[in-house]
C-alpha cells in the first residue's frame, strides 16, 4: 500500500507519513475526472491581449488590473508598471519570497514583489500555457467573484497559440515524498514513459463543515476550467477578525474579501452558498486547494512542463513549495524525451 502513495523520504517522519497513507487510504474518492486531452507538443503564448478587473486583495477599496499580454520569452512575468526602474517577476521557485499565508514573488528590491499570485500563476499548469507577460500596477492582486474562472475563459478566448519551439517536458528521476505538519504530505510519482500527462490524487480533512474531501483528475483544459470555479476558504472567526481585530494590522486592514469572492465555513454549515456540488456533495474547498493551490507552486517550475502523478494530503502553500525546492536542491527533475 505504501509504495501507492510513498517515495524516497525527503522530509517528514516515516512512522507519521504511514499513519497519514492509512488515512488517505481509507478516505473515499468523491469525484474523478479523467481525459484523454493532451497540452500542444510546442511551446504557447496568448493569441492576443486581454485585461481582468477587480476590487484589490489587500486594498479592498481599489481597483486592480491585470493586463495578460504574449510573450516571446520562456516564462510567465508579473511586470510591476508602477516600478519602471524594476525588472519584470519571473514566476520561478527562485522568486518565492515568502509562502507564510501565501505566494509572494519578489525580485531585485524587496519593494518590487507580487502577493498571493497562486491563483493567478495556476493558469501556467492548468491551461498548458507557457510564456505570458502580466502587467500591473501594484503588487495587490484583483479579486473576483468567479474565483479564477474568468481569468481562464478570457485566456481561452484569445486564444492559445504554439510558437515553433517544442515544449520542454520534466518529470521526477524517482518517487519523492515531502511531509509536513499535522500528517500533511506529498508525493510526486515519475511520468509514464512517453506520456506528458500530469495527474491529481488530492485529499483534504478540516475539523469544520468542510470535513473530509478528495478527487482525483488529469490537469487538462477542460477539467482546470471546472476547477477554477472554486474560492478560497475561511472560516467565521477569520472573516469577522478582518472585520474587527484585523483592522489594527496592515495585512487585514483592507482586506476585499465579501461573502461573494471568498467561501465562508461555520463550524456544522457553509455561511454562504458552495459550488461544485457533486452526487449530492460539495466539492469546492478540495477542487480549490488541488487546481489553484497545488497546481501554483507546480507554476514555479521554470524547467518546462511538469509530467507524472502528485499524491497530496493535508498539505499547503508552504508544503507545496518546499517541495518544489527540494526537486530543485537534490537535481529530482529531468527532461524526458518524448
Amino acid at each position: 500500500m505504501y509504495n501507492d502513495y510513498l517515495g524516497r523520504l525527503l522530509g517528514g517522519d516515516l512512522n507519521e507519513l504511514k499513519e497519514s497513507v492509512e488515512k488517505m487510504d481509507a478516505q473515499k474518492v468523491d469525484q474523478r475526472m479523467f481525459s484523454d486531452e493532451t497540452f500542444s507538443e510546442y511551446e504557447t503564448t496568448l493569441g492576443d491581449s486581454f485585461s481582468v478587473s477587480g476590487i484589490g486583495t489587500f486594498f479592498g477599496n481599489t481597483k486592480r488590473t491585470l493586463n495578460f499580454e504574449p510573450c516571446g520569452e520562456f516564462g510567465w512575468w508579473f511586470d510591476r508598471k508602477d516600478k519602471p526602474k524594476a525588472l519584470p517577476i519571473p514566476v520561478s521557485i527562485n522568486s518565492v519570497w515568502t509562502t507564510r499565508r501565501n505566494i509572494v514573488l519578489s525580485s531585485g528590491a524587496p519593494s518590487n514583489y507580487m502577493r498571493m499570485v497562486e491563483h493567478i500563476i495556476a493558469l501556467r499548469v492548468g491551461l498548458g500555457l507557457d510564456n505570458i507577460t502580466i502587467k500591473i500596477d501594484s503588487g495587490d492582486p484583483p479579486l473576483f467573484d468567479e474565483s479564477s474562472l474568468g481569468m481562464v475563459e478570457k485566456i481561452l478566448l484569445a486564444g492559445i497559440v504554439p510558437t515553433k519551439k517544442k515544449a520542454k517536458i520534466v518529470t521526477v528521476k524517482e518517487p519523492v515524498t515531502l511531509g509536513g505538519p499535522n500528517g500533511s504530505f506529498l508525493t510526486i510519482f515519475p511520468a509514464k514513459k512517453g506520456s506528458p500527462k500530469l495527474s491529481i490524487d488530492c485529499a483534504v480533512d478540516f475539523n469544520n463543515c468542510m470535513g473530509k474531501e478528495r478527487i482525483q483528475f488529469d490537469v487538462t483544459k477542460d477539467i482546470f476550467k471546472y476547477g477554477s470555479y472554486a474560492r478560497t476558504n475561511a472560516n467565521m472567526s477569520m472573516l469577522l477578525g478582518g472585520y474587527t481585530i484585523g483592522k489594527l494590522f496592515a495585512d487585514t486592514r483592507n482586506l476585499g474579501y465579501n461573502t461573494k469572492n471568498i467561501l465562508i465555513a461555520g463550524p456544522w454549515c457553509y455561511m454562504n452558498k458552495a459550488r461544485l456540488e457533486h452526487k449530492g456533495k460539495l466539492l469546492e474547498p478540495v477542487w480549490h486547494r488541488a487546481t489553484l493551490d497545488l497546481l501554483a507552486a507546480i507554476a514555479l517550475i521554470d524547467k518546462g512542463r511538469l509530467a507524472g502523478r502528485i499524491v497530496s494530503y493535508k498539505a499547503g502553500h508552504a508544503l507545496d513549495v518546499d517541495m518544489v525546492s527540494e526537486l530543485y536542491k537534490q537535481d529530482i527533475l529531468e527532461e524526458m524525451q518524448m
